[in-house]
């Protein structure tokens, strides 16, 4: 997402890891662009953790790196302390699959424009409370669990829909599994962006890009994968050309190119197909078969 100016949310912010990533990321950049790294992250940090030694260590994580930010304590869903913000840049990485979020007393919650998430899995209530906290340009990349990709309980499949429907699915990326030290199963990152219109980008209405990243990655140990600088930059600067950015990208050499579909990794995939397919979002479905050798 590259959150270079602008208020930067997360709503469950653990130690404070993405917005360390994020100043660092603009700290690298700047030092890309010959100055030193000295550039001053122009960025507005907001976040909320809801257990308590772990607020006070993402208020230490921060502080010990120089970097101011409102980092709230307590539960986003019953006491959300950023009530108000509008955020151009949100970063997450949810607890997957919480079925004891208390979902049950807020069943006429305004954040769930989109369908009242299941009391059993808090996955769609996260993603309605950040589409809620996105401003009218925002941006939003998140981790979830894969069967937020497809799963059609409780009513999720209906808020999906909704949500492409309502244009705000931007981009959706499979990634390998054992990339996390808590959980070995495979997550996806989902991209959501308020106006896919022309604010900053090219006109992206009624179409969403669908990487498939889950060949990617080496194992580091016997347990955990990593991705490789390479992989990560082919993955961000493939979004970066879809979305029609035309300048060089941090990490990558050169321009980012022209956008082309590359079967078995991505796919540019239009709402009508999204529909045919009842409104999944497995990124397997969409791009294909690699192409292979004769």
């Amino acid at each position: 997402l590259e959150p270079y100016r602008g208020r930067v949310y997360d709503p469950c912010c653990g130690s404070s890891g993405m917005f360390v990533q994020s100043v660092e990321f603009i700290r690298a950049h700047a030092k890309g662009n010959g100055n030193g790294g000295k550039a001053k992250a122009d960025i507005s940090i907001y976040g909320q953790e809801s257990n308590y030694t772990t607020w006070r260590l993402a208020k230490m994580n921060l502080a010990i790196r120089g970097i101011d930010g409102q980092i709230a304590h307590g539960d986003t869903f019953h006491n959300d302390r950023h009530p108000d913000l509008k955020a151009d840049y949100i970063l997450a990485n949810p607890p997957f699959n919480i079925s004891d979020w208390g979902g049950d007393r807020l069943r006429e919650d305004k954040r769930w424009k989109y369908g009242a998430p299941p009391v059993g899995n808090a996955n769609f209530a996260w993603v309605q409370h950040i589409v809620h906290h996105l401003s009218p340009t925002g941006v939003a990349g998140f981790v979830l669990a894969n069967g937020s990709m497809s799963s059609n309980q409780s009513g999720e499949g209906e808020i999906r829909k909704n949500l492409i429907e309502a244009d705000l699915v931007d981009c959706m990326v499979a990634m390998p599994g054992q990339l996390f030290y808590a959980t070995q199963i495979p997550v996806c990152l989902w991209f959501l962006a308020r106006d896919r219109k022309n604010h900053k980008f090219r006109d992206r209405r009624g179409e969403v890009l669908f990487i498939d990243a889950r060949k990617m990655g080496q194992m580091v140990d016997r347990t955990h994968r990593e991705l490789t600088p390479e992989e990560i930059s082919r993955i961000a600067a493939t979004y970066h050309a879809w979305r029609g950015e035309k300048r060089a990208l941090s990490g990558v050499e050169g321009k980012a190119g022209e956008y082309a579909d590359i079967p078995g990794f991505c796919k540019a995939a239009s709402l009508d197909e999204i529909r045919k397919h009842g409104h999944v979002l497995t990124p397997g479905r969409y791009v294909g078969a690699e192409a292979q050798e004769a």
